[in-house]
Formats: C-alpha cells, structure tokens, sequence
C-alpha cells in the first residue's frame, strides 16, 4: 500500500510539473500590422530612397493618425490575442519610439565609404523586436441595412518573411456599424486555430533554432580573398567550420560561395545564448566577427537587413 501510495505521489509530481511548465511556456510576441495590400488601397504608401532607387513601403504612421478603423480594428485583434495569453507589441507605440530614435543614421557606412541600406520596415522591425507579424487586411460588405466583413489574417516571421499562420473568411451579415465589432464576429471562428500554429511555429523555434541568414561579403581593397589560405585551412572553410559549430544541430545550408562572397540559409540559430540572454541575429555574427579578428587578425563590417539577415564584409571596417 505505501509503495502504491508512494508510486501515486510521483506520478502526481510529475503530471503537476509537466502542466505546471506547460502553462509557463512562452509565448511569442506578436505585433499587428495593416497589409502592404490594405495600405496600397487607402492610399497609405511610403517613398524612400534606397541607394538612388525609389521604394515604396507602408506608411503605418500616417494610417494610424488618419484613421480610426484602424486603431480600433487593431486595438480589437490586440484585445482577443491578449484573451489567449499571447503578448503583444502595439504598433502605435512601436512608431512613436521609431520617430523618437530618427537621429539613427540609416546607413552603416564602412571606412571606405562602402553602404548598405536599410529600410523603414527593417527599423521598426529592429524597435518592435517581435516575433511574429499579424499581417491584417479587411473589407467591409454593405447589403441594405446589413453589414459584413471579409478579412485575411497572415502571421508572418519576422525574421524571415515566411508565412507560418493564416485565416481568411467573412463574417455574417449583422446590423453592426462597427468595424471592429464585424472583424471580431469574423474572426472568432478562426483565431484558436491560428494561434496554434502560431505556437507550434515558436516551439519548433526553441527546439530546432530560428532561422536566419548569413552573407559572407569582402571588401575590393582586402589583401586576399576567402580562398586565402591560414595553416591547412582557407579563409571560406574557417567560416564555414564556425557556422557549422554554431548552429542548432547544425542545420544551416551553404547554397553559394566563390572566392569573393559565401551565402548560407536556413541556419538555424539558438534562442538563447550560454548565458541565457537572447539571441538574435546580429548577435550571433558578432561572435563570427569577433573570432575572426581575434583568432586571424581579420577586419571586417557587420550589417544587418531586416532582423533575419546577417551581411559580414570581410577585409576592413
């Protein structure tokens, strides 16, 4: 009987603290977004010049000044994901520290005057620091006296662009006049769904790394190039070697390399790094940069496009 007790009580402990840290799992951060295509179609673009090229980009700012839909169509999917127990960077708030941050200078420069641009999206992706982008669009229905809405819901990673959640639907036809109130009847049939896939996108994160990518770039005034030797090793298998040490299982793809650039894609990243501090992307590559200036006395630049890609151009700063 004691040991049946005994054997019971383990049991218990360890279903109580399988539930226990199951409920402690974290969550992505998420932070919605009106999409390129809803942006385009209210006239909400953005013109910047990128290297002498003219680019177009959403203007969030001036959307969320000029209309209240909105805000409250936001403010409402900001409302049902909090409900689910997942965390949410507000846009609003994103853009107000962007503009507080606008003395940032746009370009990171290297000593010869070499550039690489970077765009308003990639900077607020850079202040937000979210995981995960719910890209919404919507359109109202008007039939009589009734209303309806059509919406389309697209979680995005923001560190690669994939789509890795999405619901789309429309909504029944009610006497509602409210925006948000029709999105919310739209989509409540569709956002558990969604948010297990979004989770199930965060867990495979923590278990297999974040997927990122890396470019191995030099610079025309280097002495040498990546098939330079150092003892029985060339410039380009250093690297690579250190790729493949730092990596999740190391999963990651060399899909290109010459004697002037390298390209590796779906690495995969830690979360963390040994100390438990989070890791992104362009901490990551420091530590290559670091290696090769401490080990081989190897100048180099580190730039970043967007959260996900890393641009290492070796030979000087």
């Amino acid at each position: 009987m004691k040991k049946f007790l005994l054997l019971a009580g383990m049991v218990g402990l360890f279903l109580g603290v399988q539930v226990n840290a199951a409920a402690q799992a974290k969550k992505p951060t998420i932070m919605v977004v009106p999409s390129d295509a809803w942006c385009n179609q209210n006239g909400y673009m953005l013109e910047y010049d990128n290297q002498g090229r003219k680019d177009k980009v959403p203007d969030y700012y001036r959307a969320l000044q000029e209309n209240t839909d909105l805000l409250l169509v936001i403010s409402k999917i900001n409302e049902l994901m909090a409900e689910r127990g997942f965390p949410l960077k507000n846009l609003e708030s994103a853009m107000k520290t962007l503009r507080q941050e606008a003395a940032e200078d746009a370009l990171a420069a290297s000593s010869s005057g070499e550039s690489v641009a970077e765009s308003p999206i990639d900077k607020l992706k850079k202040t937000a620091k979210a995981d995960i982008w719910m890209q919404l669009t919507w359109t109202v229905n008007v039939q009589g006296p009734k209303r309806s809405i059509t919406f389309n819901l697209q979680g995005l990673d923001a560190y690669t662009d994939k789509q890795i959640a999405g619901a789309s639907g429309t909504g029944a036809q009610s006497f509602a006049s409210e925006t948000a109130v029709l999105l919310e009847e739209a989509v409540l049939a569709h956002i558990d769904n969604f948010n297990v896939k979004l989770q199930g996108h965060f867990e495979d994160m923590f278990t297999n790394g974040r997927e990122v990518i890396l470019r191995i770039k030099r610079w025309n005034s280097m002495d040498g190039d990546l098939d330079t030797e150092f003892g029985d090793m060339t410039l380009g298998e250093i690297i690579d070697g250190w790729v493949n040490e730092n990596t999740v299982n190391h999963r990651y793809s060399q899909t290109d390399a010459s004697e002037n650039m390298m390209l590796f894609e779906q690495v995969r990243i830690p979360l963390f790094d040994a100390n438990q501090k989070a890791l992104d992307t362009k901490a990551w590559a420091r530590q290559l940069q670091k290696m090769l200036k401490e080990k081989y006395q190897i100048e180099s630049k580190l730039g970043m496009k967007g959260l996900g890609q890393a641009v290492i151009t070796v030979g000087e700063k």
